[in-house]
C-alpha cells in the first residue's frame, strides 16, 4: 500500500535543481518574489514546534536534593509510574492528581536538547513554568519567579540562549488570565476588603464563591482585566510578564484560554510582546473558528483544523468537504496568520492521538496532514514515539525514553514527516489552492517557485480512488513529471491535469521533477 511504502525515502528525496535564468521585470513577479522572500525571513512562518511539560519530560539528575520540594499532600512518583485519576484533597482543593510530580527540571531538560534538535525541531514550547501549587501550574502564585521544582529565572534564560545558539527558539505558556487559589496576591484580597490587591480579582457576595472562578473552578480565581493596573503588570510595563521574559531572550507567548481574554486586550497584549522583541511569537489557545482572532493574535491554537482532520480520518465528513472546509478557513483567517498558527493534533489537554485514533492508518493520514496545511506542525512530546493516553491525567505521563531506538518505526515515521517539512519552502510558507475533486481530498501549497510547488491528496475511503486533477499550477508543464516523497513513484502530467489513483486508505505527496540540465527543458524560462 502507498500508505506505508519506504519511509525511509521521504528522508532521502531531495529535488533537482534548474539554475533557469528568470528575468522578473513583470512587477506582479518582482511583488510575489518579494511577498515570500518576507514570509521565508520570519521564523513563526511554517515553524516545527515540539511541547513539553517540564515536570514529566526528563528525569532529574538530583531529585534527591530537591524530595523537599513535594510536602504532602503531594506526591513525588517514580519515573516508570504513569498518572491516574485519583480523588478530591479537600485540605488543598484540588485533585490528588494535579499534585502527583514526577520530578523533571529545566537542567534536566536541557540535557536533552540534543534530542530535539536531532528530531528537526526549531521551537520548543514549555507548559507553564512560574510559581504555582499544582504540577500543571495554570494556577500562577507568582508569575515573576520560576517554580523552585523546575528551578529559577536564569535557567530559563540560559536555555533560550542555548536554543538560540542551535537556531531555535524558546515559547512560553503565558496564564494572565487567572492566578491560583494560594497566590499570596489573592489571599491578601479575599481576607482583606481595604487589600491593595482586592481589585485585582472579581471578589464579593454576588459570586457564589465569594469570588469569580475560571470555568468555577475553586482553585482558579479570574483576574480582573478590566482593571488597567492588571494589564500593566502583565504587559504593557517593560518589566511585566509578558514583556519581561522576551527581553531576556524568549521569543513568544503562548496564551492559555486566550478565547476568555478577548479581542481588545489581546490586540493590546500582543501589541506590548512586539515592542519588546519585534519579532516575537503570540500564540492564543483559540477553540473557536479563527478568522476574527487575527490581528489580536500572531496566530491561533488551530483546534477547528484539528476537528476537521480527526472527523475526516474518522469517515464523519467526505474528503472533497473537508479539503472545501479547510480553504474556507485560510481564506477567512488569512494565510498569514494561518501560517503563524499551530496545527495541533493532540496536546495536554487531549488523549493522545494514539488514542484518539486507534488504527495506523488514520494516524498516519492525520500526521500527513498536520505536515502539510498551512500551519506550524505542534508535536506533544512522546508522540513521536507512539505514546499513548486518554484524558487528564493520563495524557500527561513521563516521556518514555526507553522507546528512543532505531528500530521504533513511529519515530522514523515522524522523523521523516518532520525533515520532509523542514526541507520544503511549499510546505512551510507557501499558499494553499484546493484541487476540485468528488472522492479524495487534494491541494496543492504554491509558492513563487514553481520547485517548491507540493501536491498533496489522500483518501480516506476503505477503497480505491481515481480522479481526473486540475493541477491549478500554470508553471507546471505537459508531460511533465510528479514524484511522491514517499515512494518515489513518478506520475505524468498532461495538459495542466494528473490522472491520479489512490489505494484505500493511502496518500501521495507530489513535487515537480525538473531538470537539472543545460539541454532543453520546458522550465527553462520558468521558475
Amino acid at each position: 500500500m502507498r500508505a506505508f511504502l519506504s519511509i525511509a525515502a521521504v528522508a532521502a528525496f531531495t529535488m533537482p535543481s534548474f539554475a533557469a535564468e528568470v528575468d522578473y521585470g513583470n512587477a506582479v513577479d518582482l511583488e510575489r518574489r518579494e511577498e515570500f522572500a518576507t514570509r521565508d525571513a520570519d521564523w513563526r512562518n511554517g515553524a516545527l514546534v515540539y511541547q513539553v511539560i517540564v515536570d514529566r519530560f526528563a528525569p532529574s539528575a538530583n531529585l534527591d536534593a530537591k524530595r523537599d520540594l513535594y510536602p504532602a499532600p503531594k506526591t513525588l512518583r517514580k519515573w516508570e509510574e504513569v498518572p491516574k485519576r485519583g480523588t478530591y484533597v479537600e485540605s488543598a482543593n484540588v485533585w490528588s492528581h494535579e499534585i502527583d510530580f514526577w520530578g523533571g527540571d529545566l537542567q534536566s531538560l536541557r540535557t536533552r536538547i540534543d534530542y530535539v534538535q536531532e528530531l528537526g525541531i526549531s521551537v520548543l514550547y514549555l507548559n507553564p513554568i512560574h510559581e504555582a501549587y499544582t504540577n500543571h501550574k495554570y494556577d500562577a502564585q507568582n508569575y515573576f519567579g520560576v517554580s523552585k521544582e523546575y528551578g529559577t529565572r536564569e535557567d530559563v534564560t540560559a536555555l533560550a540562549k542555548d536554543l538560540e545558539g542551535r537556531g531555535m527558539r524558546l515559547v512560553l505558556d503565558g496564564v494572565v488570565n487567572h492566578m491560583g487559589r494560594t497566590s499570596p496576591d489573592f489571599k491578601d484580597a479575599a481576607a482583606d476588603p481595604n487589600s491593595k490587591w482586592r481589585d485585582w480579582f472579581y471578589i464579593g457576595d454576588q459570586y457564589k464563591k465569594g469570588y469569580r472562578a475560571w470555568v468555577d473552578v475553586d482553585n482558579l480565581p479570574e483576574l480582573n482585566l478590566e482593571n488597567k493596573a492588571v494589564r500593566d503588570r502583565l504587559w504593557n510595563d517593560k518589566d511585566s510578564v509578558i514583556q519581561g521574559y522576551l527581553r531576556e531572550g524568549v521569543s513568544g507567548w503562548r496564551l492559555d484560554v486566550a478565547y476568555d481574554i478577548g479581542f481588545t486586550y489581546l490586540d493590546e497584549l500582543t501589541r506590548a510582546a512586539h515592542s519588546a522583541r519585534a519579532d516575537s511569537l503570540v500564540i492564543g489557545e483559540i477553540w473557536n473558528y479563527p478568522e476574527e482572532w487575527s490581528p489580536a493574535l500572531d496566530g491561533v491554537m488551530n483546534m477547528t483544523g484539528r476537528e476537521i482532520i480527526l472527523q475526516m480520518v474518522r469517515g464523519n465528513i467526505p474528503a472533497a468537504r473537508a479539503s472545501r472546509t479547510i480553504e474556507t478557513l485560510v481564506d477567512d483567517y488569512g494565510i498569514g496568520p494561518t501560517l503563524k498558527s499551530w496545527i495541533i493534533l493532540d496536546n495536554h489537554d487531549t488523549p493522545r492521538l494514539r488514542t484518539v485514533l486507534p488504527e495506523p492508518w488514520q494516524q498516519r493520514m492525520a500526521q500527513v496532514l498536520q505536515f502539510t496545511i498551512p500551519g506550524s506542525p505542534c508535536i506533544y512530546y512522546g508522540v513521536e514515539l507512539g505514546m499513548e493516553g486518554g484524558d487528564d491525567p493520563e495524557q500527561r505521563g513521563p516521556m518514555r525514553w526507553d522507546l528512543v531506538n532505531d528500530s521504533n518505526e513511529q519515530l522514523k515515521w515522524m522523523r521523516s514527516l518532520i525533515k520532509l517539512h523542514r526541507d520544503s519552502r511549499g510546505l512551510r510558507i507557501g499558499d494553499f489552492r484546493r484541487l476540485d475533486t468528488d472522492q479524495m481530498m487534494a491541494f496543492l501549497r504554491r509558492t513563487d517557485r514553481i520547485a517548491d510547488t507540493v501536491l498533496v491528496a489522500v483518501n480516506p475511503s476503505p477503497t480505491e480512488v481515481k480522479e481526473l486533477l486540475v493541477l491549478r499550477d500554470s508553471k507546471i508543464m505537459s508531460y511533465s513529471k510528479l514524484r511522491d516523497a514517499f515512494t518515489g513513484e513518478e506520475y505524468l502530467t498532461m495538459a495542466g491535469t494528473l490522472t491520479l489513483t489512490l489505494p484505500a486508505r493511502g496518500y501521495v505527496i507530489l513535487q515537480p521533477m525538473i531538470p537539472d540540465t543545460v539541454d532543453y527543458s520546458s522550465f527553462k524560462r520558468v521558475q
